[in-house]
Parts: C-alpha cells; structure tokens; sequence
C-alpha cells in the first residue's frame, strides 16, 4: 500500500496565494509599531513638555530630525537593500527602530531623546523602502497596487491607535515616560513580525526560486533628466502639501489642549481625525479614481480644501472637529491620488526614480516645518501664525496643482484619463 502524501495547508505553501498575503500581513504590521512611536510625541506633547521643561520649537525639532537623516537616506538604504536583499536589512532596520525607540523613553534630556529620534528615523524611513522591495518581489503583476494599500492600512492604524491611547496610556500608568516605553514595547513587537518574515520568505527560498527585488525608490541620476514638467509639479506639490498635514500633527494635540482646552486624551483623538479619513477613505477614492480618471482636477479640489480647514482653526474658535474632517478628506484624497499617478507621467524603468526623487524632497519640508511650527508658537505664544503657515502652504500647492493641470494638458492629459490598461503606451515626454 502507497503511504499516504501528506497534505499541508496553503498557509504553509509558499507557492499559494495566501502564502503571498500572510507575507503581505507581516511586511505591514512590522511597521506597525514605528508608526505608532512616530506620532507618540505629538500624542504626548503636552506632556512631554511640562515633563522635561521645553518649549514647542523643541517638540518640533524632535520630528525634525527624524526627517533630515532620511534627505539622503533613501539613497544609502535603497543601495544597501539591494547588496545585502531585504532579510538582512529588515532585521538591521528594525533594530535600529527598537534601539532609537529605548533611547527617547530612556532619555534624560533633551540633547540623548533627539540622539534617539535620528536613529529611529534612519531605521524607519529605510524599512519603508523595504516594505516596498517586499511586496514588489511577492506581487509584481499580481495585485500590487492592492497589497500596497492593505500595507498603508496597517501603518496607518499604528497613527490612528497612537493619538488614541498614548495620553491614556501615560495617566494609567504614571506619566508620559511610560507610554514612550510602551511605544518601544510595541516597535519590539513589531520587530517579531519582522522575523516572522524573514521565517517565511527562508521558507519560500528553500522551495522555490525566489528572487530579490530591487529597492522600490533607488534613485539613478540620468533618470532625472528625462523628467518633464509634470513630475516636478508633482513633486513640489507633494512637498508643501505633506508639509501642512504631519508639521501640523506634530503639535496639533497640543494646539487642541492650548486653543480648546481640551483633555490631552482628546486632544490626541481629534487629531486622529486625519488618520481614520485617511485608512477609511483611500481605498474607495483609488477605486473611484480608476473609474472616472480627473487625476489632475481632484488633486486640485484636495490642494484647495485645505486652505479653509487650516485657516477656520487658525483664525476661530469653531470648534476643531468639522475643520479636521475636511482636512482628512482632504489628505485621503491627495494620498489616494498622488502617488499613483507617478507612473503614469514617468517612463517605467524610471519609476523607482521619481518616487526616490519625491521622497528626498519631501524629507526636506517634514523636516524644516514642524521646527517653524513649534518656532512660531513660542514665539508668538499662540498657534494662529503657525495656522496660517499651514493654510499657506496649501495655497502655494493649489498653484502646482493648476500649472499641473495645464502641463499634464500638454503632454496628452493623460492624468486626467480613466484608469490605462496594461496596452497603454509610453508616456510622451514633455518639452
């Protein structure tokens, strides 16, 4: 008698799809816990400040740099992933997250938790780059652009959770330092996840002829050159418009606690506001953007709602909630259509080029305005200044977005078309 085959779930097959999808589940939530530490500042603010005895400008000056290491490295992690191949590198990055975690709950002053901010920063941003070499070796051609968007949710739910709980992690358990360590509880956690990855995908290689794919955002220098007008407005419009969304939040529970007189509890949940548009809305927006094109006008219409809601919070004393559910409406809508619109105005093997172009531009404004927003504050012992900045910037990318609109109308509108099948040629090259 033959002995029976055995049978093993498809969970257990790395040639299955839901082998790709339990990848796609690990390489999401090992940046759960980053996402969460990130905005733990911005929950706490409050507290952090009368805890330690600083001003704004220093809070702002903690999400700065996070972000000024990562104008450059972008470069090094893109390089470093492809020579060394994501296993290495996720297990690097994320041990760089957990370590600079420890350090800012740990730190004693100020001077040691920006010491720990810049190394989460450096492993954060890097394990980003990736997550995305991930998820294209495991869904190129095969639902990546979904895979991406159940990535984003994951990440995403690590802010949401951050703004909800922290302050109330820290009154139950004696103060802000703990719900700090409790963040880097939660990036060690997510460096499980990591390993479980890595797990998999040893698996998946002992079985199969599993390639490395190149880092999703390398930048190659002659690729530049090629870029047409379209994607510098883009580019300039990703970066003021990012400018007044994570700046903003940087202090926004504060703001809320300081103009409203809110609990820093509640504080935190408004600001989350943003976050929950953003995880609700972006899928069902990419879905209707597919469906209907306007990539170019709706870019428009996100630019321009943002100038009101910044302005209402700045200038009134409405209370915070109906300019803050404009304003995630607004984010979900420029998210859901921003980046997928890099490919269609690049040609593909300059892709990873312009998203690594956008992405160290965008660094230099996430790092330059939440320090003005915090300089501002104390300056002016109010945050109307720091509002109308904000309300600014929206203006100046409401400008991008128009000569976006007109540059796109010259290269064939191809922004503004319905959702381009796999038939769809080349970009044309603008003048």
């Amino acid at each position: 008698m033959d002995e029976p085959v055995p049978v093993h779930p498809r969970f257990f097959d790395p040639t299955s799809n839901v082998y790709r999808w339990v990848i796609m589940v690990a390489a999401g939530l090992m940046l759960f816990g980053s996402y969460f530490a990130y905005d733990s500042i911005g929950a706490l603010s409050p507290l952090i400040i009368e805890g330690l005895g600083i001003d704004r400008e220093a809070i702002g000056l903690l999400y700065s740099f996070y972000s000024w290491p990562n104008v450059v490295m972008v470069l090094i992690g893109g390089i470093m992933i492809d020579r060394f191949g994501t296993r290495v590198m996720s297990i690097v990055l994320s041990s760089l997250i957990v370590l600079g975690a420890v350090i800012v709950a740990a730190a004693p002053n100020l001077t040691v938790m920006i010491i720990g901010r810049t190394i989460f920063g450096i492993g954060a941003e890097s394990l980003i780059v990736c997550q995305s070499a991930i998820l294209a070796k495991w869904f190129k051609g095969k639902e990546l652009a979904l895979a991406f968007g159940f990535a984003l949710t994951f990440m995403r739910l690590g802010t949401l959770v951050s703004f909800n709980i922290e302050a109330t992690v820290a009154e139950a358990f004696g103060g802000w330092r703990a719900a700090l360590w409790f963040a880097a509880g939660l990036c060690a956690l997510s460096m499980i996840f990591t390993i479980f990855y890595i797990t998999l995908e040893q698996r998946a290689r002992d079985r199969t002829r599993l390639a490395e794919a190149p880092a999703g955002d390398k930048i190659v220098i002659s690729d530049i050159k090629n870029f047409g007008p379209s994607l510098w407005f883009i580019t300039l419009l990703c970066v003021t418009f990012y400018a007044a969304i994570f700046p903003f939040t940087s202090l926004s529970t504060d703001f809320f606690v300081d103009k409203w007189g809110v609990s820093t509890q509640l504080g935190g949940r408004i600001t989350s506001i943003i976050v929950f548009f953003s995880m609700v809305l972006a899928p069902i927006i990419g879905g209707f953007v597919d469906r209907i094109g306007r990539r170019g006008t709706l870019l428009l219409l996100g630019t321009l709602l943002m100038i009101p809601s910044h302005a209402l919070m700045g200038l009134t004393t409405i209370y915070p909630i109906i300019p803050m559910a404009v304003l995630g409406f607004s984010f979900s809508l420029v998210s859901a259509v921003l980046w997928p619109a890099v490919p269609l105005i690049v040609k593909e093997k300059a892709v990873g080029t312009a998203f690594g172009l956008i992405f160290m531009i965008q660094n230099i404004g996430l790092a330059l305005f939440p320090w003005l927003n915090g300089l501002l504050r104390d300056a002016t012992q109010s945050y109307t200044a720091s509002q109308l900045m904000f309300a600014s910037l929206g203006l100046v990318g409401f400008v991008f977005a128009i000569l976006l609109l007109r540059s796109d109308a010259k290269a064939g509108g191809i922004l503004e078309k319905v959702k381009l099948g796999k038939e769809a040629p080349e970009p044309v090259e603008e003048p």
